[in-house]
């Protein structure tokens, strides 16, 4: 193949020009980065969601509903309008306030949900172990319903019974966060 012969000048015009297009696309691209960077962050640090549920104001925010109240952030997944409702009354928050309360779970989102709520109102959170319970790990202590003790099953129906200081919560697996919420909010007293 025969290379077409150029002068120097020509050349180094081509390359010139060549050097201006790439500068002026990095120019623009670095202009739109930040153009989207400033609309993006704009957008983001608006006012976060909330709702007004029973008096009380809930706000969206990391992906949680959160609730100041008396002092205190409660933190719930499930928006409480859709929160499982109790119609019963079960142990209010200040049964549980500086005292120790045990936790024996068999889901894992609505430990949390007890444990990330209770652990600044309770003295400790620990785990623990129904008496006759056989799934208990080693060092686990076995508690009974004459300790602050709330249980959470796996079962095909919803229940949730308070027998002496023993809450039962029972329910669909795919549910039992839900009902947790709702739980949550009848102990703290929105609900």
């Amino acid at each position: 193949m025969i290379r077409k012969i150029t002068s120097k000048h020509d050349e180094e015009k081509k390359r010139r020009r060549n050097q201006i297009i790439v500068g002026l696309v990095l120019v623009f691209v670095m202009l739109l980065s930040t153009l989207g960077y400033s609309f993006g962050s704009n957008t983001s640090s608006g006012s976060s969601p909330t709702i007004n549920y029973n008096g009380y104001e809930f706000t969206y925010l990391n992906g949680l509903w959160n609730l100041d109240s008396g002092g205190q952030t409660f933190n719930f997944i499930s928006n409480p309008s859709i929160a499982y409702k109790l119609n019963f009354s079960i142990k209010p928050l200040a049964d549980y306030q500086g005292k120790t309360l045990y936790l024996y779970s068999e889901n894992l989102g609505a430990e949390s949900e007890i444990y990330q709520n209770m652990q600044n109102v309770a003295l400790s959170v620990p785990p623990a172990c129904p008496e006759n319970e056989e799934n208990c790990g080693k060092g686990i202590p076995v508690k009974t319903c004459a300790d602050n003790f709330i249980i959470i099953r796996e079962k095909n129906e919803t229940n949730i019974l308070q027998k002496d200081d023993c809450l039962f919560i029972e329910g669909p697996a795919e549910d039992l966060v839900r009902i947790t919420d709702g739980v949550l909010l009848r102990i703290i007293g929105v609900q």
